[in-house]
């Protein structure tokens, strides 16, 4: 029988912790919604208004100061702060607070690809695009302002319009190409590597800043590698950084406060490479909030996709006001031979910058060379993982490992070289401190049988050589997949661009390999991920916008679609356009789009309606006074998107009805006629089928109505809608697709937030960077 003095302390004991762990303060979002007004409040400044609400929940001034982290103020209402669930359900509970969210951790997700994409045939021609005026906000890592990539030679004073600031710290100062700079981290979350300024530590920053609008750049590469002109897609336009990604990742809250300052300071555009690996609703989500605020300032946000793929349903950043992009190939990749001493040959996809001259060094198998001083065996020892590894075995020799790693159990163990198994379908290649060869799981057989058949085994691997891909282009394995888990009648992603292999500027203290030890030190880096795909859509966003200036997000969003490249399907069965959206970014089309499918905060509000919001559910997403008039759970067919998406409960029949509205862009006297590319058994039907404006900026509506069978298991059914007139195509992909009753019975707020699943490319795993 149990003692009841003893169950009566652990029952205290359990209710102490319980108390202790209510009462522990972690980082929160308090959002209040649209930016204060001086009459809403009796304190001068949002700050001070903050404050008061923090010290009245509180109970102290001292507890309010040492609990605020941020006071949003510039462009929207809120307060980021350290609370306790109790401290957090008191303010949930007052009228002024729209929502209170935990802080998420956000993760993060050029030479020859410019060229590839069509843009910029001449030096001239891309001295003088991009326009001075228009600014690039980047979200990242920070930026390394002495790359020649953001000189600023030629350039005069930043625009009129330019409300920022330069944080200088560190050694750290602007130009007149990188005209603002801040950093975030109110969580006070650094490594010893971390520099606090904006100043790139890692890298990552300066790549994609300098996709997006890096200056030209001759005889940049990476050890010889990709040696050529680098260049971003806007080299004329300006940029403005905003660090809130470190070490240990990029902080939700640090992401609202860079979204409030870059939207008061005066950015065209917005750039975010790096996303939640959850799948939250849009309310919960900072980058759906923060870009939301930005397109009702007139700011188009284009963010990642993620890098969660080939799994369907891991496509990130997919609020329908963002443009998310996924990742490609281009027509260039990088293949290392490795040379067996039996004469056999194997292509790796590896970039081995290091040259051993053709010299053959022994070879080993990892599990042959197990470190049974600490207490390994052969089962693990032949993945390679540091510390499983003999040195006395390993040193001096090539190593043959059954698992993907960074490389470090090899170079702790002073081996010469390292073989591992790429991923299968994996198109990219990835940096080493040593020379590498990946190869197939089974040519890794073949290896190993090699090796137990002769007595002194060796093998040579070869510098890696850049070669012609005439596959391209072709979805990236990385790349996230659709459908859209919280929207099903919005087609994401919404296109794509490059993202394998692309090289543009790093930073000098960066890793120049996956091994985050690496000592050697690069100004140019070849890294691969919607990362790199995302910029790519940011600088041609900066090109469209550089041309019409007026031109709504949603316009320029739209150009962009339906210009699109189009890809092969062939190439990616039964994934289509959940892998590459509208097609492959084209930016020299895109500024003669001819017709665009504009939108505004309005119609986004509707859009929400139509998915199950009511006015509580909406308001915190907008956080504004927007009401839905009728709360009925509906389909969001009729957002003027530029795209169509039909998702059909298994075994139903296929039937949807789509409502569009074009805006003319192009002549002003000009009939356009639909053509409709659609597969049995689809049957499509669009009224009217011609469209005739007068003038430019005229509206004209059409219908587009879906039916077919009954269908099952239907992985995607694809075809396309496209309006022509001369020498112009608005292509626009329609999908239909079947779902389980769930995905379209569930109202969005009832719905709790999704971990994408993993995969061997997701972050996290040490075989790729983002």
């Amino acid at each position: 029988m149990a003692n009841p003095r003893r169950l009566t302390l652990l029952y205290f004991l359990i209710v102490f912790l319980v108390q202790c762990h209510s009462q522990e303060r972690k980082a929160h979002v308090v959002y209040m919604g649209e930016k204060p007004s001086v009459q809403t409040s009796m304190a001068s400044t949002p700050h001070e208004m903050h404050s008061s609400m923090l010290e009245s929940v509180l109970g102290s001034a001292s507890a309010a100061k040492e609990s605020l982290i941020y006071s949003y103020g510039r462009t929207f209402n809120g307060f980021a702060a350290m609370l306790s669930d109790e401290e957090v359900a008191r303010f949930a509970d007052m009228e002024e607070v729209v929502s209170v969210l935990p802080n998420t951790k956000y993760e993060l997700h050029t030479t020859r690809s410019w060229d590839f994409l069509g843009l910029f045939n001449d030096e001239s021609r891309v001295r003088g695009s991009g326009g001075g005026d228009v600014i690039i906000g980047v979200l990242d890592t920070g930026i390394w302002p002495e790359s020649d990539s953001f000189s600023d030679e030629g350039f005069g004073a930043p625009p009129a319009k330019w409300k920022g600031t330069c944080q200088k710290s560190k050694n750290f100062t602007c130009n007149n190409k990188i005209i603002g700079a801040r950093y975030y981290n109110g969580l006070k979350e650094y490594l010893p590597k971390d520099i606090i300024s904006p100043r790139d530590s890692e890298g990552h920053g300066s790549h994609v800043a300098s996709i997006a609008a890096g200056r030209i750049v001759g005889g940049a590469s990476y050890y010889g590698l990709a040696l050529g002109l680098a260049r971003g897609g806007a080299p004329g336009a300006r940029i403005a950084v905003y660090k809130v990604c470190w070490s240990l990742g990029c902080d939700s809250v640090d992401i609202l406060a860079a979204f409030d300052d870059a939207i008061a300071d005066g950015v065209d555009i917005l750039s975010i490479s790096s996303g939640s690996p959850f799948q939250f609703p849009y309310w919960e989500d900072a980058t759906s909030i923060g870009s939301f605020h930005a397109m009702k300032h007139g700011i188009l946000t284009s963010a990642s996709a993620g890098n969660s793929g080939p799994e369907r349903a891991t496509v990130q950043n997919n609020a329908p006001w963002l443009l998310t992009v996924a990742a490609s190939s281009i027509d260039r990749k990088f293949a290392s031979e490795l040379l067996l001493g039996n004469g056999r040959t194997f292509t790796g996809s590896v970039l081995n910058t290091f040259e051993l001259n053709g010299t053959m060094f022994p070879l080993i198998w990892g599990g042959g060379a197990t470190n049974y001083s600490a207490n390994s065996i052969s089962l693990i020892s032949r993945y390679c993982f540091p510390g499983d590894l003999d040195s006395h075995k390993v040193e001096g020799r090539i190593v043959l490992c059954e698992a993907r790693s960074d490389g470090s159990g090899v170079v702790i163990g002073k081996g010469v070289g390292i073989i591992m198994p790429r991923p299968s379908g994996a198109t990219y290649a990835p940096a080493f401190s040593l020379p590498a060869s990946l190869i197939s799981e089974e040519e890794i057989s073949l290896v190993l049988d090699y090796i137990r058949s002769v007595k002194n085994p060796v093998a040579t691997v070869l510098v890696t050589e850049a070669i012609q891909d005439s596959t391209a282009p072709v979805a990236a394995s990385f790349s996230s997949r659709g459908p859209h888990l919280i929207s099903p009648d919005i087609l994401k992603p919404d296109l794509t661009a490059p993202g394998i292999d692309i090289l543009a500027a790093w930073s000098p203290l960066g890793s120049a390999s996956i091994y985050d030890e690496d000592k050697r030190s690069t100004d140019y880096f070849i890294n691969s991920g919607t990362s790199m795909s995302c910029p790519h859509a940011s600088g041609a966003a900066a090109y469209v916008k550089a041309v019409h200036p007026s031109w709504s997000p949603a316009a320029i969003k739209s150009a962009l679609m339906t210009t699109a490249n189009v890809m092969d399907p062939r190439k990616h069965e039964n994934e289509r356009e959940f892998a590459y959206g509208s097609g492959l970014l084209n930016p020299t089309k895109a500024l003669d789009p001819g017709l665009v499918f504009d939108a505004s905060a309005v119609d986004y509000i509707g859009f929400l309606c139509e998915q199950g919001y009511n006015s509580k559910t909406l308001r915190l997403v907008t956080g504004d006074r927007s009401v839905c008039k009728s709360t009925k759970w509906g389909r969001g067919w009729d957002l003027n998107y530029p795209s169509f998406s039909l998702a059909i409960e298994d075994g139903r029949k296929i039937k949807g009805i789509f409502t569009r509205t074009v805006t003319n862009v192009g002549p002003p006297n000009s009939t356009y006629h639909a053509r409709i590319d659609i597969p049995f058994p689809l049957d499509v039907k669009v009224k009217p089928s011609l469209l005739s404006f007068a003038s430019v900026g005229e509206k004209k509506s059409f219908v587009v109505k879906v039916n077919g069978p009954n269908v099952a298991q239907a992985p995607i059914i694809s075809g396309s809608i496209t309006w022509e007139h001369g020498e112009h195509a608005v292509r626009t992909p329609l999908v239909v697709y079947t779902v389980l009753q769930s995905a379209l019975s569930n109202n969005p707020f009832n719905q709790t937030a999704k971990s994408a699943p993993t995969s061997p490319h997701s972050k996290g795993n040490m075989w790729e960077r983002n």
